[in-house]
């Protein structure tokens, strides 16, 4: 058995391009319905954007929703960027976490969200260390994640690779993506430690028990412009 990584995340999207398009399309996935589609938007829309980044972007749901705002999409799986292009017109670019965080995306923006697409190690470590470089001066990376009380994270409460699964999802899903959990403290470091400064701390949940379904983290750039 092959160890859990982040190269493993990457060939299950490979894999499961498609049923996750029919997923999103047809509003399948009850927490997304219920709350953080729309907690993503409005953390967006609080920022008053005129550029954005959508960094894992998959089959482009969020750059359509954020109309008015100059977004792009950027993915690494090149099927899903196909998906979002074939659904309507927008910025669409096939790169990596490693491309991004090496200058290859070559821009500012306002904003640069990522919606629950931050799930390895390595590439995310370098991805959000990297932000303060495509970000403008008092711009902001916000992030939305799995919250640890909903990852059934609190038996064992630190960081460290876990199984994945396509519970409650249909049959034509194969092969989980492995994901990398990280306590509060540990996110909150990881921003610190990249010279973002940490504005806004959200938990949208569920409307009828309460239950936190996500946590949103708003990180503030506030070092001088970087080049091109």
């Amino acid at each position: 058995m092959k160890p859990l990584s982040d190269q493993k995340i990457i060939d299950s999207w490979m894999k499961n391009s498609a049923p996750w398009t029919d997923a999103v399309r047809s509003g399948a996935i009850a927490s997304r319905t219920l709350a953080t589609n729309q907690a993503i938007v409005d953390a967006v829309r609080r920022r008053a954007p005129a550029t954005g980044i959508d960094i894992g972007c998959g089959e482009g749901w969020l750059v359509r929703a954020l109309d008015g705002v100059a977004m792009t999409g950027v993915d690494v799986v090149p099927a899903l960027i196909e998906q979002a292009r074939r659904a309507g017109e927008g910025d669409y670019r096939v790169l990596s976490y490693q491309d991004i965080a090496a200058g290859k995306l070559a821009m500012h923006a306002d904003v640069a969200v990522c919606n629950f697409s931050l799930l390895g190690k390595e590439s995310v470590d370098g991805l959000v260390r990297a932000a303060t470089s495509f970000l403008t001066p008092g711009g902001a990376l916000i992030v939305q994640t799995i919250h640890p009380l909903a990852a059934g994270a609190a038996a064992d409460y630190r960081d460290g690779w876990r199984a994945g699964s396509w519970a409650g999802f249909s049959d034509a899903f194969s092969d989980p993506a492995p994901w990398y959990f990280r306590t509060l403290a540990s996110w909150l470091s990881l921003f610190r430690e990249s010279g973002l400064t940490l504005v806004d701390l959200r938990e949208p949940a569920h409307p009828e028990s309460g239950v936190p379904l996500s946590l949103i983290l708003v990180g503030e750039n506030r070092r001088p412009p970087a080049a091109l």
